[in-house]
């Protein structure tokens, strides 16, 4: 969401610095993972099984990778294994439902390929009954060029949560430089803004190569949806605020683009086989909590009613027949909700659910549930109407901090009993996306909306929520300066909803560490390999192609190099210098348009390496 929100964001100016000699100048690449430059991850756990997931670097047209999970670090007791083929239809990704696990365990797993051990990951299964408590970490909006991951880094040196909840918005798909002073390794890749599979492909390289993100998959599972910024900036199913069809492209391609490569790239089952639109889906914690996984973004989503402040008279927005769910996910979600036998229903949600209402006449958002206020009649109808009790919205996308009571009608809330009061909300704040310059302060947003109950619209951090059989508390975690390398990071508040109750009550203090948790998997593994190359190439797309290849590669030294073409004689046809690279990422496109059909073999060389990869003109 860019209009964060209220209707005078601002974005957070982007400060251009020169990098120190010898230092990279773009994002960087750690020799030591080779060929598993972009580490591990599991995410979607089920009580027998769990998705495990890593992408193998190659210059070959296919890749074996096998793969173990086992109970120990040492795979003394390997409890499942196989092996996978990838090719460059699956962008070399490798996705593995691993089968036959136990339930409630900690799990650890690697992958093997071209000799050579991935780091080692630890996962968990959920559970099936039994279980008193579970913690998340929530998170949403990380952007790379905004600062530095300190929110992954710290839940990772917190170690005591039994998973990760990503609400959206895990990448950016804008253009746009570093604003860290003095770092200019986070600027996005491609330098441009993203629209093609091939495009979305490499910025989902780009992220996984930052280290903390990187740790953070590899020490807990993930649960994930996607919100626009995975595609296009205030997105709905049938276009986007930040897509021009007469300049990028078809919508329809740009969508299904940017969901192929999330498919490949995260780790999250298919819903349903071969069908990779669809992310809502419900992950049961025992008899304590589902999670209800929705799509409030682009599954069935109308048109946002256009404008910065919206009345609340304004007939578009009364329209019956808007909706923001699609009547099928809806009515999905309202059976999921009635018919859960868990004590607690959790709905990872990407928009704002509370009403934000502006001098009493007007909505600050309509890209929020406000701007579809018949779903949200209808969701709410369905929990009151079947006394349906703790149900708790986790919220991401406008990059600040609340704690809300979700009023049925805000004439009929109750500020000091909680009194009309349906569920509650705790939205989290960004990883790093900035809030802007927000024109109204928290007392007067208070003022004008007394079920939020806790606001903060500066800081970056993540949601710590805890959940047992007596109430569901969410401590609001908030780190330092996300522009300095360094970080602390503070409980800035804590609020919690007991067990039969449906408003927020505020917590005497932050949580407890857990102690149940086992200690995080140590850096290296045996096996793993260090790169001799001073090129590495990562990706090359499309391959077969037609007029052009774009391709992402990595120096380990500030070089020149020279792209050069040969065909399938060994004959060259084509070479391109390509000068002024610094230590760190690159892209780079190559018209090829002229070219006859046929095979080629492209290679990238350097005074100190060389890497070459067969290509198909078609």
């Amino acid at each position: 969401m860019k209009a964060y929100f209220l209707f005078f964001a601002l974005l957070a100016p982007c400060i251009y610095s020169i990098a120190q000699p010898n230092s990279p100048s773009r994002s960087i690449l750690d020799p030591a993972y080779e060929p598993f430059y972009h580490g591990v991850a599991s995410g979607d756990p089920l009580s027998d099984r769990v998705i495990i997931w890593t992408r193998i670097t190659t210059a070959n047209a296919s890749e074996s990778v096998s793969w173990q999970i086992a109970t120990d670090l040492a795979f003394s007791n390997i409890v499942n294994s196989g092996t996978v083929n990838t090719d460059a239809s699956k962008d070399f990704t490798v996705k593995v439902d691993a089968t036959g696990l136990q339930a409630n365990t900690w799990y650890y797993y690697r992958f093997n390929g071209q000799g050579k051990n991935s780091i080692t990951g630890r996962t968990r299964t959920a559970p099936i009954s039994g279980v008193t408590d579970l913690r998340f970490a929530v998170v949403s909006c990380s952007n790379v060029t905004s600062g530095y991951f300190h929110t992954y880094r710290d839940i990772v040196n917190r170690n005591d949560v039994d998973a990760v909840l990503h609400l959206g918005d895990y990448y950016y798909e804008y253009k746009s430089g570093s604003s860290v002073p003095g770092d200019t390794t986070r600027i996005h890749e491609p330098d441009k803004e993203i629209l093609t599979l091939a495009d979305y492909r490499m910025r989902h390289s780009q992220y996984k190569l930052d280290e903390d993100l990187r740790e953070c998959h590899r020490q807990f599972t993930f649960i994930t949806v996607w919100d626009d910024h995975e595609t296009a900036n205030n997105s709905w199913k049938d276009g986007a605020e930040n897509h021009t069809p007469g300049t990028e492209g078809n919508w329809a391609n740009r969508k299904s683009d940017s969901q192929k490569a999330y498919f490949e790239w995260m780790p999250i089952r298919e819903k349903t086989p071969g069908n990779d639109s669809i992310i809502h889906r419900t992950i049961k914690f025992g008899d304590l909590a589902d999670l209800i996984m929705v799509d409030t973004r682009i599954e069935g989503r109308d048109e946002q009613v256009p404008g910065t402040l919206v009345a609340l008279t304004n007939a578009t927005l009364q329209d019956t027949t808007r909706t923001l769910l699609g009547v099928t996910q809806r009515n999905w979600i309202n059976s999921e909700l009635k018919n859960s036998t868990a004590t607690w229903k959790i709905i990872g949600n990407q928009v704002m659910v509370a009403p934000l209402v502006v001098f009493g006449t007007s909505i600050a958002n309509s890209d929020q549930w406000d701007g579809y206020p018949q779903d949200r009649k209808l969701v709410f109808d369905n929990i009151l109407n079947n006394n349906i009790n703790n149900v708790v919205f986790l919220t991401g996308d406008i990059h600040t901090s609340w704690a809300n009571d979700l009023p049925y009608n805000r004439s009929n809330y109750d500020v000091s009993t909680g009194a009309g009061s349906v569920a509650v909300e705790f939205v989290c704040t960004s990883v790093t996306s900035s809030s802007g310059n927000l024109p109204l302060s928290v007392s007067t947003i208070k003022q004008s909306n007394p079920y939020m109950k806790y606001i903060d619209l500066i800081s970056r951090g993540y949601v710590l929520l805890d959940i047992n059989q007596q109430r569901t508390q969410g401590d609001f975690v908030l780190v330092s300066d996300i522009t300095v390398k360094n970080y602390t990071a503070q409980t800035s508040a804590s609020w919690y909803v007991n067990n039969g109750e449906r408003f927020l009550r505020q917590a005497s203090g932050p949580l407890g560490s857990r102690t149940s948790i086992p200690s995080p998997v140590p850096n290296w593994p045996s096996g793993i390999g260090a790169a001799k190359n001073s090129i590495v190439s990562l990706m090359c797309y499309p391959n077969p192609f037609t007029k052009e290849i774009q391709i992402q590669y990595y120096l380990h030294e500030a070089e020149n190099i020279t792209a050069t073409l040969y065909d399938a004689k060994g004959q060259k046809v084509m070479e391109k210098e390509i000068s002024g690279n610094a230590i760190g990422l690159h892209e780079e496109t190559l018209n090829l348009e002229k070219l006859s059909k046929g095979n080629y073999f492209l290679q990238l060389s350097s005074p100190k390496g060389k890497t070459t990869k067969e290509i198909v003109k078609l």
